[in-house]
């Protein structure tokens, strides 16, 4: 049975393939020996699914920012938030306090 690869850390990926009998390629990374802090984010066949010993699970890993082979996929830009206007929350100042004169008594 095919083990969940996603969310792990690519170091821990080898021994879990090894203790489960299946074999792991990584085609967006030529050499995953050198792999540590990269985590998978995609894999096949899915967690579960029945497969005899020594079969193939394809990993994919998420790519660093700046990386020039790729990125973390396609980003939409951010528009600036909302301008002012609506309702606003805030509740007037209070007004003054008048002067309280204390007479002697």
């Amino acid at each position: 049975m095919v083990p969940r690869f996603v969310g792990l850390m690519a170091v821990d990926l080898p021994p879990k393939a090894s203790v489960c009998g299946v074999r792991l390629v990584t085609p967006d990374r030529p050499d995953p020996s050198g792999l540590v802090v990269e985590y998978a984010v995609r894999q096949y066949p899915p967690p579960g699914t029945g497969v005899p010993r020594g079969s193939v699970v394809t990993v994919w890993f998420d790519r660093a920012p700046g990386d020039p082979e790729g990125g973390s996929g396609v980003r939409e830009p951010r528009r600036p938030g909302p301008e002012g206007g609506g309702p606003r929350r805030e509740l007037p100042e209070p007004p003054e306090p008048e002067p309280v004169t204390l007479t002697g008594g």
